[in-house]
């Protein structure tokens, strides 16, 4: 049974940095049928900092809900550090590299069967986008070229993390309604989903809720729906999305 919540950032409005998400986390958590003690952190998003400075700006929101947190980035062995993960946590930053780290690494099937054990996997930003079938969906640069644009394929349908209706005052460049319109355009047969700040998808088997305080939007071929807070979208589960 899959085991996902999917975070869309690190931080809500104001807050601090995952404060919002602690509780969703130890709820998401406790609710599993052997009890976390351990989180294996993968820090490869990270880019303007350290792994050992991620590690030490993520590792006090967890010991907060009595968790340890460990990085994969000091694991002598990282993919039987995967395999043998109590639960797993994908922190933000930039998805190309987050992508081509995983790659290098050949960690994304150890991933995959991880999370298809139904070991928890909790994500951020770059750490959620990467649950969809592929890359295409972020909002990142591409600051360095991966194999491939595959990623987890976790859920059928891609995510737009951070997502912000509309336009800037004196901006002229595309919103992101439209640049998703373009992606769906060129791939009309896959789905988006896009999540507002403090927002989250939680996927337990079968069942898929849009958790937090405000909407978020569901994008197609056809057009956009908005989704409600606190939804049920177990129906999203059997979407085939096109890599």
């Amino acid at each position: 049974m899959s085991r996902l919540l999917l975070l869309s950032s690190s931080r809500a409005g104001t807050t601090g940095y995952l404060d919002h998400a602690q509780p969703l986390i130890a709820d998401f958590l406790n609710a599993n049928p052997t009890p976390i003690r351990r989180v294996l952190f993968i820090p490869f998003a990270g880019v303007g900092k350290t792994f050992d400075a991620y590690l030490e700006q993520v590792r006090p929101a967890f010991a907060a809900i009595g968790l340890t947190l460990e990085s994969l980035h000091q694991a002598a062995d990282p993919i039987a550090a995967v395999r043998d993960a109590e639960a797993v946590a994908v922190g933000g930053g930039n998805t190309f590299a987050l992508v081509k780290r995983l790659y290098d690494a050949d960690l994304l099937d150890a991933l995959r069967e991880r999370v298809a054990a139904g070991r928890p996997f909790i994500g951020w930003s770059a750490g959620s986008n990467i649950a969809g079938p592929t890359l295409c969906t972020t909002n990142d640069m591409p600051i360095v070229e991966p194999p491939s644009f595959t990623t987890l394929g976790l859920v059928p349908f891609q995510i737009n993390p951070h997502f912000i209706s509309g336009k800037v005052a004196g901006h002229n460049g595309e919103s992101r309604e439209e640049r998703l319109a373009e992606y769906l355009a060129l791939n009309p047969e896959a789905r988006v989903v896009a999540l507002r700040e403090g927002t989250a998808l939680r996927r337990d088997g079968d069942s898929l809720t849009l958790v937090g305080e405000l909407d978020g939007v569901s994008f197609t071929a056809d057009g956009e729906q908005s989704i409600a807070a606190g939804s049920r979208l177990d129906d999203l589960l059997t979407t085939r999305a096109k890599a």
